[in-house]
């Protein structure tokens, strides 16, 4: 008789809960125009794009602080130019004025940035994180925020990912990858929850 797999939390008996609101910060990560008519266009960006301008609707009613992260490439580059509209933030999710905006170069939001010492000022314990792309940067900051433990939960509805070409020969499918990316994520790193409804259950509970 086989059983379901669990994830290995689990296994280790915790409970997987998002960080309450009154505990956590948001932070979206890369919601640039390149996902959306640039060079990396994302499978279902559009309903993810609707996601997060929900879901800073709720921070900002809640008072949750809020970061913005911008991928920067080269300039002149085939992505993420800082020079063209590509590398700009997506309407639906621009920043308000009081809501920081840091530059990263690598995946990992942390790494080459001061995204953990802002966080640490705010008092906040929890991550609750969206934006693109899934398997991506999504996935570093989210492995990383562990090592630097921060308790986090991924949003799947407000995230997206694309076709990858797969290393054995063909194609992974974009639902496959984002699957498979937010699968991992939950089997340690985060909690993943559908949208933003959880997370107001999560802190009135």
């Amino acid at each position: 008789m086989t059983t379901a797999p669990r994830t290995l939390l689990q296994i280790a008996g915790a409970t997987a809960r998002p960080p309450a609101l009154a505990q956590a910060a948001l932070v979206v990560i890369d919601a640039q125009n390149e996902y959306v008519d640039g060079r990396l266009p994302l499978d279902g960006v559009g309903p993810a794009v609707a996601a997060i301008a929900r879901l800073l609707d709720l921070a900002r009613g809640q008072g949750v602080p809020v970061f913005h992260i911008l991928h920067q490439g080269s300039p002149g580059g085939a992505l993420f130019d800082p020079t063209s509209p590509a590398a700009a933030i997506i309407p639906a999710a621009a920043p308000r004025s009081a809501e920081p905006v840091i530059a990263k170069r690598l995946p990992n939001a942390f790494a080459g940035t001061d995204l953990e010492e802002r966080l640490r000022a705010t008092g906040r314990s929890g991550l609750i994180l969206a934006g693109f792309m899934t398997h991506m940067c999504v996935a570093a900051t989210a492995r990383a925020a562990l090592d630097l433990g921060f308790a986090s939960a991924v949003v799947a509805a407000a995230t997206a990912t694309r076709d990858l070409p797969d290393p054995l020969g063909g194609v992974v499918p974009a639902a496959a990858v984002q699957r498979a990316a937010l699968a991992s994520l939950a089997d340690r790193f985060a909690v993943v929850v559908a949208d933003e409804t959880a997370l107001t259950v999560a802190r009135e509970g």
